[in-house]
């Protein structure tokens, strides 16, 4: 089964990535990563942060001339940052180069952030322990290694892509279904957009909204979807509660930092609306199998896929770092004190797409391995060409058992 795990710190030397259960012989570059790599850069209301780093990716084991070997993959991204923060988070005793050298001690946690709570479970007084590995930084690995699960899920004819559907108070209804149905369209459009927001008119004011938030010191959130195209009937499963993809793609979104709420097709809409408004009728399709001609379900029925294009929103909170900071408490002291202040971002929702892609790219890579299986891109292959035969033959009125 395909697994992954990141390691680093947010100024420390870099950040890696191991991912395994791949098959032998796909195709990897390091020049596939780029385009998500990139774009997780990019989108108006980013940090001085992304003007840094360049964010390159290095394969260092389980790739060889382009191919995938079959062991794990690991992959390296520098941190070029690090060569300001060397003397504060070297690993090794006194790298700090004596007490000329400032050494950004955090004392004061951020309301909204892992600083306080972190502080308590591992014991750190020095609370730059928690929020360097805290960092959303971190999602440079994910989306490195989300891109690796994308390169195997094209093998499948599978896409994945996202649109920002809300900034603050802006929000849109989202694209058509005739404009979901051309992803490499719309991918472009969303990729104009300096919010990732295909609707001009909405991106304008949404662009409007973080300069507001950035000249009152404050950050803003927003809301992005997520649609994987082209999956097949069956992936997860019912039999058990871990086992359901709902589930699963719920808590991979939720452990993306600043994610507070994951829906599912028609999602919290559902719960106001009578049955047959929410669920999808099932007609005849002949050889093409029964047909829908809704997706309120989102693509999911049951913790499985049904065919139908899988639609998940995600909702991320407003950035902690303020740059007017709320009260919070100096540890040394217990006294009143003004969070601290760390570089960050006013808006980082476009960037949260392209880490949510990442998830959903990792998770359905991960369902697949579990249902086809197979040592080799041949084997899979030849493993995908017979689960598609026999859904074809299980669809034929009749057929089943």
């Amino acid at each position: 089964m395909i697994r992954f795990l990141t390691s680093g710190e947010s100024h420390g030397p870099g950040l890696t990535g191991i991912i395994e259960g791949l098959p032998a012989g796909l195709e990897l570059t390091s020049d596939a990563l780029a385009r998500d790599m990139v774009r997780r850069k990019m989108g108006y209301g980013r940090g001085g942060r992304m003007a840094i780093e360049t964010d390159a990716v290095r394969f260092v084991a389980g790739v060889r001339k382009g191919r995938t070997l079959g062991g794990p993959v690991t992959v390296w991204i520098e941190n070029r940052d690090f060569k300001n923060w060397e003397g504060i988070m070297g690993a090794e005793p006194g790298t700090s180069a004596g007490e000329a050298v400032p050494q950004r001690e955090v004392f004061v946690p951020r309301p909204g952030h892992a600083d306080l709570v972190g502080g308590i479970k591992f014991g750190h007084q020095d609370l730059r322990n928690v929020l360097e590995r805290a960092s959303a930084r971190e999602t440079a690995t994910r989306v490195a290694l989300g891109a690796i699960a994308r390169a195997y899920l094209a093998l499948f004819g599978v896409t994945v892509l996202s649109v920002v559907r809300s900034i603050g108070t802006i929000s849109w209804a989202g694209p058509s279904e005739d404009a979901w149905a051309d992803p490499e369209t719309l991918r472009q459009q969303t990729l104009d957009s300096e919010v990732f927001c295909p609707d001009a008119k909405s991106a304008a004011l949404m662009v409007e909204e973080i300069r507001a938030a950035k000249k009152a010191g404050d950050t803003l959130g927003g809301i992005f979807e997520v649609r994987a195209l082209g999956l097949p009937v069956g992936l997860g499963s019912y039999v058990q509660w871990d086992q359901r993809l709902d589930g699963k793609l719920a808590q991979a979104l939720l452990s993306v930092q600043a994610i507070k709420g994951v829906e599912i097709g028609l999602g919290f809409e559902a719960s106001r609306l009578p049955g047959s408004k929410v669920h999808d009728p099932i007609l005849p399709g002949g050889e093409g199998g029964p047909l829908r001609p809704s997706n309120g379900s989102g693509g999911l029925e049951g913790g499985v896929t049904n065919g139908l294009p899988l639609v998940v929103r995600a909702a991320m909170k407003p950035i902690a770092t303020l740059y007017t900071p709320l009260p919070s408490v100096d540890i040394r002291t217990g006294e009143t004190a003004p969070a601290t202040v760390e570089r960050s971002d006013i808006c980082a929702v476009p960037a949260a797409s392209v880490v949510g892609e990442a998830m959903v790219c990792l998770v359905l890579a991960q369902a697949f391995s579990e249902k086809i299986g197979g040592d080799s891109v041949e084997e899979v292959l030849a493993h995908f060409g017979e689960s598609r035969r026999l859904a074809r033959e299980r669809t034929r009125w009749g057929g089943g058992q």
